[in-house]
């Protein structure tokens, strides 16, 4: 399971000021996860073979709470290093559940893991009831829907008889996997989608190859803790120690992240974001698309400074390298290059004059942006807002103003200077310095 925080730190919003499409999300979803598990679990027999099932839930409650509990060293460093998104490996048991138990005691299970994680992992350090909950019903959720794909009668043909073997079998785990997946992430994402006003996309959903990797692992595990707990219960305990294997592999990830992410902006470093666009650059060469490089620069960005500290300035940084990162798609890497100057490639874009156009108008939506942006601080004498921002900015494109990521920051940042030596608050575009041009 991956629940993903704000990628720039923040005050943390209480519930009441979400957005109204947001507290109908939460209390639907949370809503259906109650009634899935309230409602199945008064419909289940009371027979000998609920009996069994209630005593596997109970199991798995208690793994996932040692599971936890070995973790929490680990984890704490985690909190401290984590940036914007947290990856946790408890669905290595809430997927077992799914696998093993009628759907509303894998829900109990769900409940039971996540009450734990929010009174060790979560509570201590302030994070948002509501955010928990709402993950909890998510969980729940694709805990039901990969239970109804992999009932023991459809993967067996006797009730029961959990995972059974054969390439249909196989088959059905494998959509199970996805199921459960593909509900959980799409729920997360809608969340994001309606709490930060972007646009609803797959990309999200599906995640990257990391995430991908590291949740299959986590699955897989948790296929061969249900075969174990059918065969020989104790040789769950042998699932542990590559979990918490797992849990530093992430660690180390998380490290790597925040040595290329910028602590005050949260956007990428210089060199990561060269990195990224090297990448971004071959890969728009093979699907014979251009990209273009935009060099900003926050105007006058001294006389905030200057005039309310650099407390504040740093508040200014990060309220702009949000509108960029809000401007622009996944795709495109976001980076600061010091002080107050940014830079971002935008990718696949089609080549020749349609991409220059292109990457004018999101050169031209930023500056818009930015210019109407109204940023509160805290200072000496109260409260204040800050306004009246502007940013210049050099626009150059892959095919017309060279090929290489080095050549095009040239001509980006000569296009900056043309934009600062005009008046500043401008677009410019390209090799032609004295060429389009805009302002307010």
């Amino acid at each position: 399971m991956t629940a993903s925080g704000p990628r720039h730190g923040g005050r943390r919003r209480p519930v009441w000021d979400l957005p109204r499409s947001m507290l109908v999300v939460l209390v639907v979803v949370e809503l259906s996860a109650a009634a899935l598990v309230v409602g199945g679990l008064a419909m289940l027999p009371a027979d000998a073979s609920t009996g069994y099932a209630a005593l596997g839930a109970l199991g798995l409650v208690a793994l996932g709470v040692l599971h936890t509990e070995l973790a929490t060293g680990i984890e704490r460093v985690r909190r401290r290093v984590a940036h914007a998104s947290y990856v946790d490996l408890s669905s290595v048991w809430t997927f077992a559940g799914a696998l093993l138990l009628p759907p509303p005691l894998a829900g109990v299970v769900v409940i039971g893991i996540y009450a734990h994680l929010w009174w060790r992992v979560w509570y201590p350090v302030g994070a948002a009831l509501h955010r928990h909950v709402y993950t909890t019903a998510t969980v729940v959720l694709a805990a039901c829907a990969a239970g109804a794909v992999v009932s023991p009668e459809r993967l067996t043909g006797t009730a029961g008889a959990g995972p059974g073997s054969g390439p249909a079998a196989y088959g059905v785990l494998l959509l199970a996997m996805v199921t459960y997946m593909l509900v959980n992430q799409a729920l997360v994402a809608l969340a994001l989608s309606l709490t930060t006003g972007r646009r609803f996309a797959w990309r999200g959903v599906l995640g990257d190859g990391d995430d991908h990797v590291l949740e299959g692992a986590t699955l897989c595990l948790a296929v061969l803790a249900s075969l174990a707990a059918l065969r020989q219960p104790l040789l769950v305990l042998l699932v542990l120690p590559p979990l918490l294997v797992l849990h530093r592999a992430v660690l180390i990830r998380q490290l790597e992240e925040r040595a290329n992410t910028d602590a005050k902006t949260g956007l990428l470093t210089a060199a990561a974001w060269r990195g990224r666009s090297h990448r971004a650059i071959a890969r728009s060469r093979r699907q014979r698309r251009a990209v273009a490089v935009l060099v900003l620069d926050l105007d006058h960005f001294k006389s905030v400074n200057d005039g309310y500290g650099h407390l504040a300035g740093d508040e200014v940084l990060s309220a702009v390298a949000a509108t960029l990162t809000d401007q622009v798609r996944d795709v495109d890497p976001v980076g600061r290059f010091g002080g107050e100057e940014f830079v971002v490639l935008l990718a696949e874009l089609p080549p020749g004059t349609e991409g220059r156009d292109l990457a004018h108008v999101a050169a031209e939506r930023i500056r818009h942006t930015v210019r109407g942006l109204a940023v509160d601080v805290e200072a000496p004498g109260g409260p204040l807002t800050i306004t009246n921002l502007s940013v210049s900015v050099g626009v150059s494109v892959a095919g017309l103003d060279g090929d290489t990521l080095d050549e095009l920051l040239q001509v980006a940042d000569h296009a900056l200077y043309a934009a600062k030596r005009a008046g500043r608050n401008r677009v410019r575009l390209g090799r032609a310095a004295t060429g389009p041009a805009s302002e307010v």
